[in-house]
């Protein structure tokens, strides 16, 4: 087994930064779909016509109850072997873990919409306004207040399971690490306690700011 080394960890950092680089960019791209996807469902669930409710509710606990590398598996080998083998493992990656999250953020949405005072609804049907309006001006902007910060939490979560696409071949920090390794049989205690630093780096200071927006938002009476 390799000791440490200060030379090793200052020629693998290079690579791992780059990994770090891309962990970023899997997050900005997952984020987004898990919540734009994310609200499309909790709106779904609650509103949509029955046809539509009941499978979009049998999909999303079927993704929520089963774990993220077996749907990053199914849907790498089902887009490589029947639909584009071509397609690039950053954007099927990305797409799964967004979608997976997704199935999360849906249900703080649902229970910022559930949290929203029955005489809220009673007062838009009093004034005779429209669905879309109802939604738009009075639950929707209720309900991203109250259900912020339990997406945020989620979206931390979701940052720190980027690396388990290193399984398709996603350059991140870990598979950054470990062709460092497989070229130079050595340097994975490095590489790894480097990827170790930048996600507590990046992760911790996020998390702090969302426990007091949590906390803030707990104290507000709306």
């Amino acid at each position: 087994m390799n000791s440490w080394s200060n030379e090793r960890f200052w020629a693998v950092l290079p690579a791992i930064w780059d990994g770090f680089i891309v962990v970023l960019q899997v997050t900005l791209v997952a984020a987004i779909i898990a919540i734009v996807v994310g609200l499309l469902v909790a709106l779904a669930e609650r509103e949509g016509p029955p046809w539509l409710r009941r499978p979009v509710s049998l999909l999303f606990q079927f993704i929520r109850n089963t774990p993220l590398l077996v749907q990053v598996l199914i849907v790498w080998t089902a887009t490589s072997y029947y639909i584009n083998p071509d397609w690039s493992a950053f954007i099927v990656g990305s797409s799964v873990l967004g979608i997976h999250y997704a199935s999360y953020t849906s249900e703080s949405y649902r229970a910022g919409i559930d949290a929203i005072p029955k005489g809220q609804w009673e007062a838009a049907t009093a004034l005779n306004l429209p669905a879309h309006r109802v939604w738009i001006a009075i639950i929707l902007p209720q309900m991203l207040r109250r259900s912020t910060a339990a997406v945020g939490n989620w979206l931390i979560a979701m940052f720190k399971e980027v690396p388990t696409l290193f399984i398709i071949g996603v350059m991140e920090m870990i598979a950054q690490a470990k062709a460092y390794q497989g070229l130079h049989y050595a340097g994975a205690v490095e590489g790894y306690t480097i990827a170790g630093i930048l996600f507590l780096a990046a992760s911790y200071p996020v998390a702090v700011a969302m426990r007091r927006l949590e906390n803030r938002l707990a104290r507000s009476n709306f």
